[in-house]
Parts: C-alpha cells; structure tokens; sequence
C-alpha cells in the first residue's frame, strides 16, 4: 500500500523518530513507525484486518470511513483509504483512545 499524511506534522515523524518521540513518547513513537512500515508491507486492507495483534478495524458514527489500528493499550493510529482500488493509506491522526 502507499502511504499519504493528513498534515507535514506526522510526516516528518514517521520519517525522523526523535520528532514523533517528542510528540508522542518513546513507546507509541515506534509502534506508529512500525504500523506505518506494516501497512506500507501490506496489499489490502484484509491483510491488516487480518493480523490480530493489530486491532485494526473501520470506524462508525462520526468516524465512519476511517479505520483504527491499535498502538499502545491508550494510543491508535487513525487513517483513510483512498484510490480506485484503495490502495493508499492515509495517515490522519494518533489518538488517545479510552474506550478498551
């Protein structure tokens, strides 16, 4: 899959770790890099949705279109599908998640 980012910001995370550190801490830093390499590795979203250590699952309600993917037990990366055949990864935003 290819990979587009919402803003600059989380760009220059995944590419330089010592930013994404300093935005997020140094555990949820590596998982997003690392998230980030694993949807890049994938074909589909199946793929993703498939590997359970991920938590990766589609959005409802307000959210409804994104998908989440777990990073820490409080933290998920937040991302769109887009394309003819859905093969670009957006990466939207990491959020600190309560609900689990």
């Amino acid at each position: 899959m290819q990979i587009s980012f919402c803003t600059r910001s989380l760009k220059q995370q995944y590419e330089d770790s010592s930013k994404a550190i300093r935005a997020y801490g140094n555990e949820v830093a590596k998982k997003y890099i690392l998230r980030i390499n694993i949807i890049k590795a994938v074909r589909n979203i199946d793929e993703l949705v498939n590997i359970a250590s991920l938590r990766c699952h589609s959005l409802i309600g307000g959210r409804s279109g994104q998908w989440s993917m777990n990073l820490t037990g409080f933290a998920r990366l937040i991302f769109t599908l887009e394309g003819d055949q859905l093969e670009i990864a957006r990466i939207e935003e990491v959020s600190k998640h309560y609900g689990d």
